[in-house]
């Protein structure tokens, strides 16, 4: 089983990067655990206080979770992924029935911020972007699926994703085996993690 970890911030194109690997890679060989399923369940805090939780600090995150499930997965053990809702800022009573498989792929900002984590990764990613572009397609993201103003979602990236980009997501690349500048249009990149992906399975 090969284990990968793909960080970078918010908008840096870490999806496009991953949908670009499982679609280069036998079908059924990758199972994707996206950090954002890990957020901490937040029913217990009121709704209207609910908007002003930090999604982009490690304490947002039930990392002893996410760990476990790793270590399960690499064990041949099955797992249940949670699922979490940006709308409501409470994690789901579904979850998702997750099967072992040769690759596992952690994608999320800070995917790379946890040394438990890291440790059990057998390559780690940073995808990188100007910042104006990570703007731009927070912005598209935010509004479109989300279902945020561009005005609320300009008052977030000043007040808490650029600081915290900073603070925790760009200090991660000192840990990346490999920085993937570009995002998901570096084609030339994503051609080099996958012949190695192949090269593991």
């Amino acid at each position: 089983m090969l284990i990968i970890g793909i960080a970078g911030g918010t908008g840096s194109g870490k999806t496009t990067v991953v949908r670009k690997i499982i679609e280069s890679l036998p079908a059924g060989e990758v199972v994707l655990l996206p950090q954002d399923s890990y957020y901490k369940d937040s029913s217990h805090v009121p709704v209207e206080e609910r908007q002003n939780i930090n999604f982009d600090h490690p304490d947002a995150f039930e990392w002893s979770l996410l760990s476990r499930h790793v270590a399960m997965l690499r064990e041949g053990k099955s797992i249940e992924q949670p699922t979490y809702s940006y709308l409501t800022c409470t994690r789901q009573p579904e979850t998702i029935h997750i099967e072992p498989r040769e690759v596992v792929i952690i994608e999320g900002i800070l995917a790379l911020c946890d040394k438990r984590l890291r440790s059990m990764m057998d390559l780690k990613i940073f995808v990188d972007a100007d910042p104006d572009e990570r703007l731009i397609r927070v912005i598209q993201r935010d509004v479109v699926e989300r279902g945020r103003t561009a005005e609320a979602v300009m008052e977030r990236y000043t007040r808490i994703l650029k600081p915290m980009h900073q603070q925790f997501i760009e200090p991660c690349k000192r840990y990346a085996d490999l920085i993937v500048p570009e995002g998901g249009n570096n084609q030339v990149a994503i051609d080099i993690l996958t012949m190695y992906i192949k090269k593991h399975l």
